[in-house]
């Protein structure tokens, strides 16, 4: 079997895993493949690149309330957008705000990994996953209240937080459920809403990285397999995963990890 082709079965199951864990899929598969060899700016890009596979895992396990969201649509109206259709306003209002920011930490973020060698980019990786960690440990037992609906102003923090995700390091899930435990969700709403969310951020960053560099350097076919891998192992594994975040500290792992990533980083600077 070809090398480049191995290499698409594993980050695809890596991303299928990691997408559901708060611990950034795309810091971790940017670590996994630099060791592999690739360039820092090729790695960003493959890592970015995979999150269609895991968007399609996620339209599919929420296709019944993706359905219901989309048959809302001809009765939204601005006037009363999060009073009506709170959950429809709160994903269009939050994508918005992500794809601006997104853009925005894309184009600085092109920037920095071309300046640096691939030590300093795993020592930056590792940095953003302890960042991670201390928002999601101070995020964990909040209990601010139980809201019933997202605001304007929670779809304007998560959505430009989210678009901040696209750093490799900060973790998508885990900075916006952070975030939606702060306003005053419970988790099961704040993971809803999250995942949700994930879908256009996901889909959005992964065309991205292809208008810009094309597949990351790999063919038509290696393409294919590993979205076809994240996608497939993304769909066997969301709700088990989801069901063990709520169980684990996943803060300590993100604090262990980037611990690891920034003490390795300065091993090969």
């Amino acid at each position: 079997m070809d090398q480049s082709w191995v290499i698409a079965i594993l980050v695809g199951v890596l991303q299928g895993v990691f997408e559901w864990l708060p611990i950034s899929s795309e810091g971790n598969i940017t670590i996994v493949l630099t060791a592999l060899g690739q360039q820092p700016t090729q790695a960003v890009a493959y890592s970015l690149f995979l999150h269609a596979g895991t968007a399609l895992s996620a339209t599919l396990y929420y296709r019944s309330e993706l359905t219901t969201l989309l048959a809302e649509l001809p009765t939204w109206r601005p006037q009363s957008a999060f009073r009506e259709t709170p959950t429809l306003s709160f994903l269009a209002v939050a994508t918005a705000a992500s794809g601006i920011v997104g853009m925005t930490a894309y184009l600085v973020l092109e920037q920095v990994v071309s300046a640096l060698t691939g030590g300093a980019v795993i020592i930056l990786i590792g940095v953003l996953l302890v960042l991670t960690g201390v928002i999601q440990r101070f995020a964990t037992g909040v209990n601010f209240g139980t809201r019933n609906a997202a605001s304007l102003g929670d779809a304007l923090l998560v959505g430009s937080l989210q678009g901040l995700a696209i750093l490799p390091g900060i973790s998508r899930s885990g900075i916006t459920t952070s975030a939606l435990l702060f306003r005053g969700h419970d988790g099961p709403a704040a993971f809803r809403l999250s995942f949700l969310l994930s879908i256009p951020a996901a889909l959005g960053g992964s065309l991205l990285a292809v208008f810009d560099g094309g597949f990351a350097g790999m063919s038509l076919a290696t393409a294919v397999i590993a979205l076809v891998t994240a996608a497939g192992v993304g769909y066997v594994t969301i709700d088990l995963l989801m069901r063990v975040v709520r169980r684990v500290s996943f803060w300590a792992i993100c604090l262990g990890l980037g611990s690891l990533a920034i003490v390795g980083g300065l091993l090969v600077v």
